[in-house]
C-alpha cells in the first residue's frame, strides 16, 4: 500500500474519495437541517474525512504525525457524538419530539 501511495498512482483516488465524503457530509447538514441524528451523521462524515486526508498524506510523507491526529480526531468525534446522541435521547423522552423547529423553545 504504501508503494502505490509513493508513487503517487492511487494517491489522487484516495483524496478524491476524501472530498465526495466531506461533500456528503457537507450537503447533509446543508440539505437536512430539520433532523438532529442526520447532522451529527453527516459531522461525522466531514470528520472522517479530514481523517483520510491525514492518514493519506502521512503516509505519502512517511510521517507519523498524520495518523496521530487522526487518532485524535476519533477520541473527539466519538466523545462529540455520544454526548449530543445523549442529550438528544433525553430531550425526546421530555418532549416526544426531535426537530429543530421545536429547540428554539429552550431556554438557558
Amino acid at each position: 500500500m504504501r508503494e502505490l501511495l509513493e508513487s503517487g498512482v492511487f494517491i489522487v483516488e484516495f483524496l478524491n474519495l476524501a472530498v465526495i465524503l466531506f461533500l456528503l457530509g457537507l450537503f447533509g447538514i446543508i440539505v437536512l437541517r430539520r433532523n438532529l441524528i442526520m447532522i451529527i451523521i453527516s459531522l461525522e462524515l466531514i470528520l472522517l474525512s479530514t481523517n483520510l486526508v491525514f492518514i493519506i498524506f502521512s503516509i505519502y510523507l512517511d510521517d507519523m504525525m498524520g495518523q496521530l491526529f487522526s487518532i485524535f480526531i476519533l477520541a473527539l468525534a466519538g466523545a462529540e457524538s455520544s454526548i449530543g446522541l445523549a442529550i438528544l435521547v433525553v430531550y425526546h423522552r421530555i418532549v416526544g419530539v426531535l426537530s429543530l423547529v421545536d429547540l428554539q423553545n429552550l431556554k438557558g
